[in-house]
């Protein structure tokens, strides 16, 4: 799971949030970025590049954090821009229901999904986008995958700490 720290309202300083992690689960949004045609039939999914915190270079799903005080909503809106940039064009309803709910554990195995830093509860998305998509922050590259190419076990194993389990569990929500 990707995430930065600063000390502007609602973000916990490095110390805090290593401290937090100890402590208490950790609310997240994950979202599968997809191309839908006219008739809302998804053509593509989008998985991001990133180098992980252990150097290695992985796919992985949008993700980021749900703030304090923050919607999940606006959450989703937010980790969409960070990661796919201004112009994406996100359609995110006004009210969300997630596919899924994925718990991430510190310790593998609890789960399908691991996150060694923390406990972390993330609620997990599909979100259609339009607009121009453009890689920012720690996210190299987006590409783009027809949804028989997503379900290949040579892209899911290039997704790490079990989004790959999460990709599946999105196509069989969308059919595809």
């Amino acid at each position: 799971m990707t995430e930065v720290t600063n000390s502007d309202t609602g973000w916990l300083s490095r110390e805090e949030m290593d401290s937090a992690r100890e402590r208490l689960p950790i609310l997240y949004v994950d979202a599968v970025p997809v191309r839908v045609d006219d008739h809302g039939v998804v053509t593509a999914i989008g998985l991001l590049l990133r180098i992980g915190g252990d150097g290695q270079v992985k796919r992985a799903l949008v993700s980021g954090r749900v703030l304090y005080h923050e919607r999940v909503r606006s959450a989703l809106l937010r980790n969409l821009e960070k990661d796919l940039g201004p112009l994406a064009l996100p359609r995110v309803p006004a009210a969300p229901q997630p596919f899924t709910i994925a718990e991430y554990f510190p310790t593998p195995g609890v789960t399908p999904f691991h996150d060694p830093r923390q406990h972390a509860v993330s609620l997990a998305y599909v979100v259609p986008v339009e607009g121009d998509c453009a890689p920012q922050q720690d996210a190299l590259e987006l590409t783009w995958f027809s949804p028989e190419d997503a379900r290949k076990p040579e892209v899911l194993a290039e997704l790490a700490n079990g989004q790959g389990t999460l990709l599946l569990q999105a196509l069989a929500h969308l059919g595809v």
